[in-house]
This record gives structure tokens, C-alpha cells and sequence, in this order.
């Protein structure tokens, strides 16, 4: 943990801070009250928050607790394996055009210049409404946008890097790619593919609660930010706490994932 702290900059140990609280709320909340997101008690109509309900109700007697602790879960979770995807394919790629070069290159860029022709949120969208309410669809859309960064980012920099005079020693050497590729392409774009990694994870959550916002993403009653944002607006004047909510988890996650971008020492 010390050398962890050591390695980030000031700006990246309140990200990492930001995002951890979040993760134990969320986890602490899964342990102790697995379920109760989609409890409805009609009779406890938008019940501020008190003892016995820590963050309120909603509109229909659900613990907001326990919905935003599951929105929470749902939007880390479907950022990591968004990222994990995007991050793995995009580096691959771009990886393999810049080392193969030719008809490889060529290709992979076409499609690259194809996807870049449409914004990233029309293309989410169009593929969102063909299975409305899909968390793979989702997950789909969202990683086949995010690709595209890795890809460009690490076709550049591996391109130096494979005409560099390090790699054309190991070359001459014998060495194989794969100690070619550790050796002196991934030190070479490991900084900027974290960095795309943390941007990256924080375009996913603000993508799926924009979807959830407009009605396009996952459907009542799934605990999920932007859905959740939909659902207290009505009741802004009457309870702003629980809109708040939403808002405030959705800003730190973004605020958080946002700081955590950048080199590490």
C-alpha cells in the first residue's frame, strides 16, 4: 500500500480515495442488506433520512441505500469489464498493425476510420435499441467505442518503438516477440494506456447513466444511476436529498476516475 501511495501524484491519491470510499459503500452495503433494492413498502412514501433509513426512501418505499449501493456495483462493474475489453482488444491491434504493417495496417485503419465517422453515443445508441434494457448490448456498444483510443494511441507509440535501436538490437539478437513486446513495447505505452484505462472507465459510467436518463439502457426496476435520476426528478422540490443522490455518486465516480488518469511516478 505505501509503495502504491509513493508511485501516485497528489491529484491520483484523492481519485484512488474517491473511488475506494465508493467501492466500500457499495460492498459494505451488498453484505449487509443483499435484496433490499427492490423491497417496495408503499407506506414509506420519500421518509427522509433517519436512523432507520439512512439515506430515505423513494417514491415507492424503497431504501435508497441499498438501490444507490446497487447502482454503484452495476456501474464499476460494467466500467471494469468495458475497459478490461476495450483496453486488451485495442492494445492488440494496435500493437499488431504497427509491427505487421501492410495490408494489416490498412485494414484495421479503414475500420478504425469507419467507427470514428459516427460519435461515440449515436453508435451506443443505435446498437442500445436493438435489445433494449441487454447489459451485454450495453457492455457491446460501449467497448466497441471505446476501442478505437487504445488502438490509435498504441499503433503510434509502438511504431516508434519497433524502429527504435533497443528493439532492433534484441532483433538482431534473436529474441522473441514476446520478449520483444515486454521488453520494449509495453514499457513504451504502458503510461498511456492506464491513463486511457482511467478515462476510459469514467466514459462508460457517464455513457450507461446518459442511456439510463433517456429511457434507451437498462429498464425499471434495475437500480442504476441515470434510471435513478429519472425516477426522483418529479420530486425535486419535494425531497432534493434523494435526486441528490444519484448525482452526487455519478460526479465522484467521474471526478474520481478522472484524477486517477495520468503518469505515475
Amino acid at each position: 500500500m505505501k509503495a502504491l501511495l509513493y508511485i501516485l501524484n497528489p491529484a491520483q491519491r484523492l481519485g484512488a480515495a474517491l473511488i475506494t470510499s465508493l467501492v466500500a459503500f457499495a460492498l459494505l452495503e451488498w453484505l449487509f442488506h443483499s435484496g433490499q433494492a427492490y423491497q417496495q413498502n408503499l407506506s414509506l412514501y420519500l421518509v427522509p433520512p433517519s436512523s432507520e433509513a439512512w439515506l430515505g426512501t423513494d417514491p415507492f418505499g424503497r431504501s435508497l441505500m441499498a438501490r444507490l449501493g446497487a447502482a454503484i456495483r452495476l456501474s464499476l462493474l460494467l466500467s471494469l469489464f468495458c475497459v478490461l475489453t476495450s483496453a486488451l482488444l485495442g492494445m492488440a491491434l494496435g500493437v499488431w498493425a504497427a509491427w505487421q504493417g501492410g495490408w494489416v495496417d490498412r485494414c484495421l485503419n479503414l475500420v478504425v476510420n469507419i467507427l470514428m465517422a459516427l460519435p461515440g453515443l449515436i453508435l451506443i445508441l443505435l446498437l442500445a435499441a436493438l435489445a433494449p434494457g441487454s447489459f451485454i448490448v450495453l457492455y457491446f456498444a460501449i467497448s466497441l467505442v471505446l476501442w478505437v483510443e487504445y488502438y490509435r494511441v498504441v499503433r503510434a507509440q509502438t511504431r516508434v518503438a519497433v524502429t527504435s535501436a533497443p528493439m532492433e538490437s534484441s532483433r538482431q539478437l534473436g529474441f522473441g516477440r514476446w520478449y520483444l513486446f515486454r521488453r520494449h513495447i509495453w514499457p513504451s505505452i504502458r503510461a498511456s494506456v492506464l491513463t486511457l484505462a482511467a478515462f476510459g472507465a469514467a466514459n462508460s459510467i457517464l455513457a450507461l447513466a446518459s442511456l439510463g436518463f433517456i429511457y434507451v439502457g437498462l429498464k425499471p426496476p434495475t437500480a442504476e444511476l441515470g434510471l435513478m435520476v429519472v425516477e426522483l426528478l418529479p420530486y425535486y422540490e419535494e425531497a432534493p436529498w434523494a435526486l441528490l443522490q444519484p448525482l452526487t455518486a455519478i460526479f465522484i465516480l467521474v471526478l474520481g476516475f478522472n484524477l486517477l488518469a495520468g503518469k505515475i511516478r
